[in-house]
């Protein structure tokens, strides 16, 4: 049986990060499994937003126009419809219980974190993503 890849949407500014992130996906044995698009920018969150369909974003928090939960807010309300697991080096308690409350699947910090960590961050909130829309539906 043939998996489909999922479509990933890696909102980063910074190169270096973008591919170490890359780099612990492929780490995982599973890349094949990932078609990942990068967008360093709000801007080109907003241009991808309007393109393609995602399942999932990986998000930093530290973004040219934007900073912190605003970051998360905006691109949640850009595409609404994909859970957003933020990656960021931001290592904030506060800000990372924020982030959850608002609707953030999972938040994890850079240099924190592992292949099969960030795998299993990418599958958990892929399934909460889909029992929430299960409810959703039946409500």
């Amino acid at each position: 049986m043939k998996i489909d890849a999922l479509n990933i949407l890696l909102v980063d500014d910074n190169p270096a990060d973008s591919r170490l992130i890359r780099e612990t996906l492929a780490d995982s044995g599973a890349a094949s499994l990932f078609n990942i698009v990068e967008a360093r920018s709000l801007t080109e969150v907003l241009r991808e937003a309007s393109s393609s369909s995602y399942d999932i974003i990986l998000l930093d928090l530290t973004l040219p126009e934007t900073t912190g939960l605003d970051t998360f807010l905006k691109v949640q309300e850009a595409i609404p419809s994909a859970p957003i697991v933020v990656l960021t080096g931001l290592d904030d308690e506060t800000l990372a219980a924020s982030a959850v409350r608002a609707g953030a699947q999972d938040y994890l910090v850079k240099g924190q974190v592992d292949s099969s960590l960030l795998v299993r961050a990418i599958r958990f909130a892929l399934e909460r993503k889909r029992r929430y829309d299960e409810k959703s539906a039946r409500k």
